[in-house]
């Protein structure tokens, strides 16, 4: 027989057009010859819908978008993910389609409820394990409920011919526990569907492969893994789906970051080798991460285009080419503010980044706007030496001309600001950090360096002197990053430690670092959690990003032991 993997970008809440692409990608798959299709997790309603889970207009709906999907499906055998809501309880289902009718139901047992999920907010576990059997023609499913008892997991299942596949189905969470997939193997089942919607991080392709190759182990099953492809908010998606045999060898795999329909062939319950996607380097995997993530969330929030500050250094230049290589040049404008402290080469740079990039270019010089400004406050800062509140002004007036094009145009602001920068609070609140979508959200300060160089290779859209020059906010006569900083490998090699990993600062200064650094970076970090709660979202490629993952109180008086 002959599976059809649908590796779908769905979006969240757009039933009729997840149905009508659902739709489309089976009458490929039949085309091709498959027997049957299987999709994402949730890809009926997109994934994460959150509170919408909440609304019973929107649970009613997605059952009305089943059932037309039903109807329009009617030739080739379809397991789609959809929620679902059942005596009373939500569940996170897939279903079974075929000739037109629902012919059985599979409720998700494991519940992720750590980093970027809160299913058990939403769903409660099935318990049921759910085997169907399948050949060409004949293609029975029966649904066992109330299947835990004294003798464990217990199933029934309609009648089969001897050349018939079974075949297990899991969601997700379920098959990094042993317990679903080994429920499924006691029903009979030889081939583990795992419908998917694992959300990206760097090293994500690898942990999958391993994780699902100690299942195959353990089961003795072959394996089918599909996974969503897209951006979602501060998610992205990146497909990679896969299938492993029985000995756990990779026999097939789909591109990372597209859209791809791939179909399985199985002889005797083994599926036979298929092409495998070349893999990519860790730049190049990023770079693909932040472009799905602005493309999607610009054209599934209907942004008619993007407007990017530049000042001539190196994470606005990177934010340019993201924005133009994720939406074409037609749809960016760039612009540059600059003031007394801005360098000419600065202006020079930013000049030659629009001309390389092709997009629509324009000066607005603050500093007029910057002394009206300080002449309306001159009475209250009588008295006062000038600090940050100056520089801060400054950065202000530059969010508010972006703002006012944004509002103008109806094209969204993309902040600049990178995780080294949000971390300790190294960005104006209302200035630098006013926008729509943060591009470098989750990016640090030497990842920035490494893609610019990965993106010049591509081809010539960053001045090399932006990558060499010392970075600087030029808020202030001879400023740079570092006279507020530590030097960035120091800064992000902390901040990893201290965000991504949870480690103590004793832990991070018996890692070799200064105590006097280690102690100014968690300082600053705990410092500006009031800031970064008011950042956009922004594109997340950690394990633990400023967003979802983090969520830390703003009010705190919790000290390290060095305070």
């Amino acid at each position: 027989m002959k599976i059809a993997i649908a590796q779908l970008n769905a979006t969240v809440g757009d039933l009729a057009g997840n149905v009508a692409r659902i739709a489309g990608f089976a009458e490929r798959a039949r085309a091709a010859g498959a027997d049957m299709m299987v999709t994402p997790e949730l890809a009926l309603c997109g994934y994460p819908p959150e509170d919408l889970l909440l609304r019973e207009d929107f649970l009613e709906a997605c059952d009305r978008a089943l059932g037309d999907l039903a109807a329009r499906v009617t030739d080739i055998t379809l397991v789609v993910g959809h929620p679902r809501k059942t005596n009373g309880k939500r569940h996170n289902s897939a279903s079974v389609i075929q000739r037109g009718r629902i012919l059985g139901v599979y409720d998700k047992w494991q519940l992720p409820n750590y980093t970027v999920f809160d299913e058990e907010r939403y769903f409660e576990p099935g318990r049921t394990a759910y085997v169907c059997g399948v050949n060409g023609v004949n293609f029975g499913v029966n649904i066992c409920e109330d299947a835990w008892g004294a003798s464990g997991p217990a199933t029934a299942r309609s009648p089969r011919s001897g050349s018939e596949e079974l075949l297990g189905i899991n969601i997700c969470a379920d098959s990094w526990n042993a317990e679903a997939p080994r429920a499924a193997r006691a029903a009979g089942a030889n081939v583990l569907l795992v419908l998917n919607a694992s959300p990206y991080h760097v090293g994500k392709r690898q942990i999958r492969h391993d994780v699902m190759r100690d299942r195959v182990a353990e089961s003795g099953m072959a394996l089918v893994y599909v996974n969503m492809v897209g951006g979602q908010d501060e998610l992205v998606f990146d497909g990679a789906s896969f299938v492993l045999n029985r000995e756990g060898a990779l026999t097939q795999e789909l591109p990372m970051f597209e859209e791809a329909l791939g179909l399985v062939t199985l002889t005797d319950g083994e599926p036979q080798a298929g092409e495998i996607a070349a893999s990519l380097p860790e730049e190049a995997e990023v770079y693909r991460a932040l472009l799905t993530g602005v493309r999607d969330y610009m054209d599934k929030n209907g942004f008619p285009g993007a407007l990017v500050g530049l000042s001539g250094g190196i994470d606005s230049a990177l934010t340019l080419a993201i924005a133009v290589d994720a939406l074409g040049a037609g749809r960016v404008r760039a612009v540059m503010m600059p003031s007394r402290y801005t360098a000419e080469i600065s202006v020079e740079d930013a000049r030659a980044e629009a001309r390389a990039l092709g997009v629509r270019y324009t000066e607005i010089p603050i500093w007029p706007i910057y002394e009206a400004f300080t002449k309306a406050l001159a009475k209250e800062f009588e008295g006062l030496s000038a600090d940050a509140t100056e520089e801060n002004l400054q950065s202000r007036i530059r969010g508010n001309l972006l703002m006012a094009l944004s509002n103008k145009t109806g094209a969204l602001v993309l902040t600049t600001g990178n995780k080294s920068e949000m971390g300790t609070g190294y960005a104006t609140l209302y200035g630098d950090m006013a926008g729509g979508f943060g591009v470098l959200k989750d990016i640090n300060k030497m990842l920035v360096y490494r893609l610019a160089n990965y993106r010049n290779r591509l081809s010539a859209a960053i001045p090399q002197r932006v990558i060499e020059r010392a970075p600087s906010a030029e808020l202030r006569p001879d400023q740079t990053d570092q006279d507020s900083l530590p030097p960035y490998p120091v800064l992000d090699a902390i901040m990893e430690a201290y965000v991504e990993n949870d480690l103590s600062p004793r832990e991070i200064i018996a890692q070799g670092h200064a105590p006097a650094d280690v102690e100014r970076v968690v300082r600053l970090v705990r410092a500006s959690e009031y800031k970064r709660r008011q950042s956009p979202v922004g594109v997340r490629i950690t394990p633990r990003g400023f967003g979802k993952d983090w969520r830390f109180p703003i009010t705190s008086k919790f000290r390290h032991p060095f305070d």
